[in-house]
């Protein structure tokens, strides 16, 4: 038999609210649409419902600017409330320049806007939302509400959308996780033709969070949770989305 991977997109996720059950959402609407849960599944879910129900929604009108924000919004033609959403939620500036402002947010990801966004949140330029606080405890936590609720054993990867380095478009990425090592690591294996691999770690929880998109979407689709069956993976308690942030020693491009 051949080998194959099945994503399911569930379609009858409702509007999120701050206070929600993301789980027991979650759960229902899998059994609702005939997908239900089964032991292995990988539960994949966009950043942004997380967001929601953990009320990290801001209005702009709420937001108070310092004299920092205001200068990078004139240097860069944006909000400056939005940029001092974007202050508050990073540890550093990388790069400020032509209208763009990249910054390390705390959660150690280098990105454009600290991951603010306004699509899919009110239909309203003047209300953003931010990353959740805490991506890998978010998953743990509707990792262990799913296992307690259906008795099965899955894995949890929260996403978000974001360009690459000298890579136009792009694509969706693990920032949380729970019950998967990120890594398919093959160094120290042998290929096909008996060579000693020594570099080749791959990225699986990226490739899990990408394979999702081709079924959620980013735009009108409202399909904010896939969940990955098939796929075999290294079941971990401790790992954590930062492990794919690569260290500043190894950056070749600054």
């Amino acid at each position: 038999m051949a080998k194959k991977i099945v994503v399911y997109g569930l379609e009858t996720v409702p509007k999120i609210e701050p206070g929600d059950d993301l789980a027991k959402i979650i759960v229902e609407c899998a059994e609702k649409e005939g997908v239900g849960i089964e032991d292995g599944d990988i539960v994949v879910v966009s950043s942004k419902i997380v967001s929601k129900a953990e009320g990290r929604i801001v209005p702009l009108e709420n937001v108070e600017v310092c004299e920092k924000a205001v200068e990078l919004g004139e240097k860069t033609g944006k909000d400056p409330r939005l940029v001092q959403l974007i202050l508050n939620e990073s540890e550093e500036l990388v790069k400020v320049e032509r209208g763009h402002i990249i910054v390390k947010t705390r959660h150690g990801i280098v990105c454009a806007n600290a991951g603010i966004d306004r699509s899919n949140v009110a239909g309203r330029e003047d209300v953003v939302v931010l990353l959740p606080i805490d991506p890998d405890k978010s998953a743990r936590s509707i990792r262990e509400s799913i296992m307690k609720l259906t008795g099965k054993t899955v894995a949890v990867i929260i996403t978000d959308t974001y360009g690459r380095p000298l890579r136009e478009g792009q694509i969706d990425m693990a920032i949380g996780l729970s019950g998967i090592n990120p890594f398919k690591d093959y160094r120290g294996k042998k290929d096909w033709m008996g060579y000693t691999l020594k570099i080749k770690r791959i990225a699986l929880a990226d490739e899990i969070a990408a394979a999702a998109e081709l079924v959620k979407g980013n735009g009108g689709e409202g399909i904010p949770v896939a969940i990955i069956r098939g796929l075999e993976y290294r079941v971990s308690e401790k790992a954590s989305a930062r492990e794919l942030n690569m260290i500043r020693e190894k950056w070749l491009f600054r």
